[in-house]
Parts: structure tokens; C-alpha cells; sequence
């Protein structure tokens, strides 16, 4: 059973308002072992070109890198009001990703102490091939913190998913 999580109306890589953005659409679920994980799909559009035909990698970079950072509210124990915040990110590219094609992202956490975890995640093709994978450490962070105010998020809930 998958429960989606909440997109934004700007960000880049989740905002649905966003005519430049990815639209990824993020899903809490369970890995094989039974643990807390972030699936996400998505497909690129020529917005998103690197190569021709190609994602741009700093475009696939984003979406692992928030695809890991959602995990903290999902998998940490940690109150909601916590977000991932990226301090250091590793990224491998193993194969390319084609543009007008649906793949998917997985992203969880590997260790976490209060205030930072360490996550990976992968971009799988639709054979399964994965196509990029990345690790990193991310700080655990109340919204106030990051944006220097309380603010709502525009746009931040849960859409329907279209057929």
C-alpha cells in the first residue's frame, strides 16, 4: 500500500504550477526488508534535456536529492515539522534516462543520529536497470529554520493522481 505525499504549487522538481518543473509525484512505501521508503515517478519532458533525447543529470541530481531528503518525514520517527536539507550529496550516473518515459526514484534512510542521517536512492529505468544512484548526508531541519520565517507552503498538498 502506497500513501502519495504532498507536492508544491513552484518547487522545481515536485511543483505542479511550475511549467519548467519535473511534476515528480512522491509516494511513502515499504522496501522489501519492510522498511520505511519514498518512491517517486516521473518523466522528463525536452524542458528537462540535457543530451538530445537525455535527462539532464543535474535534473536527475535534484530529484534524488529530494526524493532521500523526503524521507525524513517518512522514515525518521521524527515529528512531520522536520524537513531533509542537503549537506552533502553523491551522485553516479550509470546509464542514461530517456526523455517521455516514466521512471521512478526510491529513496531512504541508511543511519540517523538527532539532527543529520545519511540516505541513498536510485533512479530505475522501466526494465528495473538502475540509471543513476546517489548518497548523501542531510540535516534535519523545522521549515522556520530553512526559510528564515513561518510561512505556508503555496500550493503544498496532496493531488490527486491523473489517469
Amino acid at each position: 500500500m502506497m500513501q502519495k505525499q504532498p507536492n508544491s504549487a513552484f518547487c522545481f522538481v515536485c511543483g505542479l504550477k511550475n511549467v519548467a518543473g519535473v511534476h515528480v509525484r512522491f509516494y511513502e512505501t515499504l522496501a522489501a526488508d519492510g522498511s520505511p521508503e519514498i518512491l517517486a515517478r516521473f518523466s522528463g519532458q525536452p524542458a528537462h534535456q540535457g543530451y538530445p533525447g537525455r535527462m539532464h543529470g543535474g535534473v536527475l541530481t535534484g530529484v534524488l536529492d529530494e526524493t532521500i531528503a523526503r524521507a525524513v518525514n517518512y522514515g525518521s520517527g521524527v515529528d512531520v515539522e522536520s524537513w531533509g536539507i542537503t549537506a552533502e550529496l553523491t551522485t553516479r550516473f550509470l546509464h542514461p534516462v530517456p526523455l517521455d518515459t516514466e521512471v521512478t526514484a526510491c529513496g531512504r534512510i541508511l543511519s540517523q543520529n538527532r539532527r543529520i542521517f545519511t540516505g541513498s536512492g536510485e533512479i530505475c529505468l522501466p526494465d528495473g536497470t538502475i540509471a543513476v544512484r546517489a548518497e548523501g548526508k542531510f540535516l534535519k531541519l523545522p521549515l522556520s529554520a530553512i526559510s528564515g520565517q513561518n510561512v505556508d507552503l503555496p500550493g503544498w498538498r496532496i493531488y490527486p493522481d491523473e489517469e
